[in-house]
């Protein structure tokens, strides 16, 4: 008779309270306000007040800052999430990384607060991604720990609407905190704040020093490979999953400017704002959809592959309709399309990851597809909007990568 596998490892089968979904949606929430907050507002401000000084254009200053924070976030959301998967402590694999990482988070936004050149908000803004992806890792990691396959998309689709109410809060804190310092100060302390309820209401499973794997490096560093001969699914959802998020991020890198530069609107950072709550809202009323109906359909492709094909519709009208209108338009299908991606395409990585003993990690490897874009689309965007044909042409090569993602799902054999 087969031993049953430890509390830590097994597939989870019970329902987890409303409660610990929210407390965990929450945490989620506020982990992307430390990031957005900076990324929607804060750090493009920061680039416009150090680009003289610097010698080069704010938006060159803006792609080196973020570009650099993505590398560093690729490294980190494996790493740590490898790391609670090995961790034995008292409160449990995820708990400690999520508070380790959310301090962190909240000290890192402080010293860009304080920065005073380029160097320091390159800093900043590096130990920022290190640290919020430690608890990051963490936060996804607890779902397939303890949520049922068949709940995964209506959890993941909570998880969606922390994710994008946190969007709305950073980039809402920002504009109204009064200033660059005050912006970063605000986004420290709900950051922090945030991740309380969770860590302090909710025991996370332990895992018995006897279940840990032997240490070795060179185990520990073969494990970030995922073969994709092996897990063909595997490559293919990640594969999917970055293609979309670089269309996204495509989007989001310059919007800014966008509205300032191309749109003439008159004040920038209050469209942003609009922009994003107009986003959020059609996307919170499809993400948690989405993912309860894939949950009670069973399936996941034709939602993820519909989705990205709306999303990619949106991203085009950028190109061909730039104006005010239809920058309105365009982020409330972006938001329907993005809800239902969110959610559902969670669901579909959690089924395809290959073992309970690596789920930290595997969902870190796959969470590169997150980060990866970040690093890829300062690279591709700058050179287009400075030299090659400017926004729209930016906007049409966004929309044509988030289709190629979409129509590549179909290549994912072991989900329905």
């Amino acid at each position: 008779m087969t031993a049953a596998a430890p509390a830590a490892l097994a597939e989870p089968v019970g329902p987890v309270p409303r409660g610990w979904t929210a407390a965990l949606a929450l945490a989620n929430g506020a982990i992307w306000v430390g990031w957005f907050g900076p990324l929607q507002i804060l750090l493009a401000s920061q680039a416009e007040d150090f680009a003289p000084g610097a010698g080069m254009p704010k938006e060159t200053l803006l792609a080196w800052v973020t570009g650099a924070g993505a590398v560093v976030s690729l490294v980190a959301n494996p790493l740590f999430g490898a790391l609670s998967d090995r961790t034995t402590g008292r409160r449990g694999r995820r708990t400690p990384w999520i508070v380790a990482g959310a301090a962190g988070g909240a000290l890192s936004l402080l010293l860009l607060a304080a920065a005073d050149g380029v160097g320091t908000m390159a800093l900043g803004w590096c130990l920022a991604q290190l640290t919020l992806n430690a608890a990051f890792a963490a936060v996804t990691a607890a779902v397939p720990d303890r949520v049922p396959r068949g709940r995964r998309g209506a959890v993941g689709g909570w998880l969606g609407a922390a994710q994008i109410l946190g969007v709305v809060g950073g980039t809402g804190l920002a504009t109204a905190a009064g200033g660059t310092a005050a912006g970063y100060l605000a986004c420290a302390v709900f950051t922090l704040v945030g991740v309380l309820p969770y860590v302090l209401r909710y025991e996370d499973l332990r895992l018995a020093a006897a279940d840990r794997p032997a240490w070795s490096w060179r185990g520990f560093l073969a494990g970030f490979w995922l073969s994709p001969r092996r897990h063909p699914d595997l490559g293919w959802a990640w594969l999917t999953r970055f293609l979309v998020n670089l269309s996204n991020a495509l989007v989001l890198l310059y919007l800014l400017y966008y509205l300032r530069d191309r749109l003439r609107y008159g004040d920038p950072g209050r469209g942003v704002l609009i922009l994003t709550a107009v986003n959020g809202l059609t996307l919170l009323a499809t993400v948690v959809l989405g993912g309860v109906w894939s949950d009670r359909t069973g399936r996941r492709k034709p939602f993820v592959i519909w989705s990205g094909v709306l999303m990619a519709v949106a991203t085009a009208a950028l190109a061909v309709w730039q104006t005010w209108p239809g920058a309105i338009v365009a982020a409330a299908v972006l938001g329907v399309g993005f809800g239902v991606f969110t959610s559902v395409d969670f669901a579909l990585m959690t089924d395809v990851l290959p073992k309970a003993l690596d789920r930290g990690k595997d969902l870190g490897v796959i969470n590169v597809a997150n980060a990866l874009p970040q690093v890829a689309a300062p690279a591709l965007a700058a050179p287009i909007v400075t030299y090659l044909g400017g926004y729209r042409v930016l906007y049409l090569v966004a929309a044509v990568i988030g289709l190629a993602g979409a129509v590549l799902v179909r290549r994912i054999r072991g989900v329905e």
